[in-house]
C-alpha cells in the first residue's frame, strides 16, 4: 500500500488528543492510504468516496486486517445538499480534492476541538499539469482565508517535489 501523504504523518501527534467516540473521516479517500494510516493506528475511520471500486478494495483491507472502520459511498457534489447531515467527526482529512459548497457543511461537521487537514492543488500548479480545471484549483491564500478563525497549526502555500506540485495545506483545529 502506498505511504500516507507527509502533512498527515508530519502532524500524527495530533491525533492522540481527539474525541474517540467520534470518527474521523477521510473524505475523497479515493485507495484510503491516509485514513487506513490512522485505523492501523486504533481509530475509527469513515471512507467516503464515490467510487464503488475504491471503496470495496478499502473494506475488504478493512475485513482482513480487523481494522475499525468503515465506508460510506457518496455523491459529496449534489446541488443544495449537506452529505455530512447532522454527523460530527473528530477529524476530517482532505487530500486532492475541492468542490467549494462542501466548505460549509465540512467546517460544520468537525466536531468542537476537532482538526481538519487539507492539502489540495493551487492555480499555480497549472504549470505542472492537472488538474487544469479552475474549479479544482484553490486561490492564493484562499484556504487559509476559510479556515482564519480556526486555530491554525500548520498553514503552507508554494511547491512540493517529488512530484513536482504547487499546493496549500492546512492543519487547523475548530475552536
Amino acid at each position: 500500500m502506498p505511504k500516507a501523504d507527509d502533512l498527515l504523518q508530519d502532524h500524527l501527534e495530533l491525533f492522540s488528543g481527539l474525541d474517540r467516540l467520534l470518527p474521523i473521516l477521510d473524505l475523497a479517500c479515493g485507495t484510503g492510504r491516509n485514513g487506513l494510516l490512522l485505523a492501523e493506528r486504533g481509530h475509527e475511520v469513515v471512507f467516503a468516496d464515490k467510487s464503488a471500486t475504491a471503496l470495496e478494495s478499502i473494506d475488504e483491507r478493512l475485513r482482513k486486517s480487523g481494522l475499525p472502520g468503515r465506508t460510506w459511498q457518496v455523491d459529496l457534489e449534489q446541488p443544495g445538499v449537506n452529505p455530512f447531515g447532522k454527523y460530527k467527526y473528530s477529524a476530517i482529512l482532505v487530500f486532492r480534492y475541492l468542490h467549494r459548497p462542501l466548505f460549509p457543511a465540512l467546517r460544520d461537521a468537525v466536531a468542537s476541538e476537532g482538526l481538519v487537514i487539507y492539502e489540495t492543488f493551487t492555480t499555480r500548479n497549472i504549470e505542472f499539469g492537472r488538474p487544469r480545471n479552475p474549479d479544482f484549483l484553490l486561490h492564493p491564500g484562499e484556504l487559509g482565508l476559510l479556515f482564519s478563525d480556526w486555530g491554525v497549526i500548520h498553514e503552507f502555500e508554494g511547491l512540493q517535489k517529488n512530484p513536482d506540485r504547487v499546493v496549500a495545506q492546512i492543519v487547523a483545529q475548530k475552536p
